[in-house]
């Protein structure tokens, strides 16, 4: 049966198509193009075919080969599988992967000369209306663990509620039986129990210098908005906690009084229907924010598209990547080659940068000569956690 959830923004275009969330991604290696649920919307517009721009020459070297393949990547933008699993109409789970420790595997870093053309460019006042995708490895460097990993990940936390597949935590209909699995990982994403980390003050740093055109977050934890970022630069794709309704009949609810109970074990109830009342955050089968359809306003108007903590994984979040012109810089910061960024040979202007993304974003940082401003961004915020983090932060600039 659809559900028709209240809009979360209000906007003065006419109404969004209805759009859910999908853990399939079959066909986006196919191509650059959007999918059909991306087809132009009420903000669309439609584009004409551009040539190579002087950006586009400026990368034309940034070229990686030997990428590893994601297929065991246990971590990155998984972080809220909220809306329709195309992939498990029949309640089935989706067969899982295993982790291939090959060689492929074991790849550190892509080369950094990549990174540097992009800082040029900066530099050079090529990019200012930079888009931001972020994922859940943006938020691991604030103790936040990944989903996957097996011990470690939140899933293997919620082993002893027997789910049917680890992705069940966030199926509406699930929730409706067991929604004690689901508050059980609220509990560790509530906002306050984690700090931004460097990686979300270089992205305030982008909208401080007037560069930001918005950030699209798959993540729920919040910190993007606790480090700075405007309301109106960010969009939270899979939800919040900031509002509560009932998973019924989506009366709101006091989103304070719903942590209070979530927080001490206990399952806030509807007082209209009597339906369990949860955050919302947007599960399988809900619709998407009204907010998330300003990217067909936003992509094609980007100049520098910066993709970083995010497997790539879930639609149709992870399809927006191939909507900004053929000409715009894609830097994918990130542990894996993900996506678009699998095929070879890459595109002109995609440059990839694999390893550990705190070091990327600081060795970038570094490049842009913008280290010691964010440190103190961090202390002035009381988040700058000290020597481990300065020793790689605090450098000289790089002219």
């Amino acid at each position: 049966m659809s559900r028709l959830r209240p809009a979360v923004e209000q906007s003065p275009h006419p109404a969004a198509p209805r759009l859910t969330r999908s853990a399939a991604s079959q066909a986006r290696l196919g191509g650059p193009g959007p999918p059909k649920e991306l087809a132009p919307g009420p903000y669309g517009k439609q584009r004409r075919k551009h040539t190579d721009s002087a950006l586009a020459q400026d990368l034309s070297q940034m070229r990686v080969s030997g990428q590893e393949s994601p297929l065991g990547h246990a971590l990155d933008g998984v972080n809220m599988r909220h809306a329709s699993r195309s992939s498990t109409q029949n309640d089935q789970p989706a067969p899982s992967l295993p982790v291939k420790e090959g060689p492929r595997a074991r790849v550190k870093s892509s080369s950094r000369g990549g990174l540097a053309s992009v800082a040029r460019l900066l530099k050079l006042g090529r990019c200012k209306n930079i888009v931001v995708v972020a994922g859940a490895g943006i938020s691991t460097a604030s103790g936040i663990p990944d989903f996957r990993t097996p011990g470690t990940g939140l899933y293997s936390n919620l082993e002893r509620y027997d789910l049917p597949y680890p992705e069940a935590v966030f199926n509406i209909d699930y929730f409706s039986e067991c929604p004690q699995a689901f508050f059980s990982l609220a509990r560790e994403l509530y906002p306050g129990h984690h700090r931004p980390n460097y990686i979300h003050y270089f992205i305030r740093s982008l909208h401080l210098r007037g560069l930001l055109l918005r950030v699209y977050t798959q993540n729920i934890d919040g910190l993007e908005k606790m480090c700075g970022i405007p309301e109106d630069k960010l969009v939270e794709a899979h939800g919040n906690f900031t509002t509560a309704s009932c998973h019924l009949c989506y009366t709101p609810y006091p989103a304070e009084d719903a942590k209070v109970a979530i927080m001490s074990g206990d399952v806030p109830t509807c007082s209209f229907c009597a339906g369990t009342v949860k955050p919302d955050v947007v599960f399988f089968g809900e619709d998407l924010p009204q907010k998330y359809f300003l990217h067909s306003e936003d992509f094609p108007k980007a100049d520098l598209l910066i993709i970083m903590g995010t497997s790539l994984q879930i639609e149709p979040f992870a399809s927006l990547v191939n909507t900004v012109r053929a000409s715009v810089p894609r830097l994918l910061l990130n542990r894996h080659a993900v996506g678009p960024f699998l095929k070879t040979p890459l595109r002109r202007a995609d440059h990839l940068e694999l390893g550990d993304l705190l070091d990327s974003v600081q060795r970038m940082a570094h490049l842009l000569g913008w280290s010691a401003e964010i440190e103190e961004l961090m202390r002035s915020q009381g988040d700058w956690v000290g020597p481990p983090t300065q020793s790689r932060a605090i450098v000289s600039r790089v002219d």
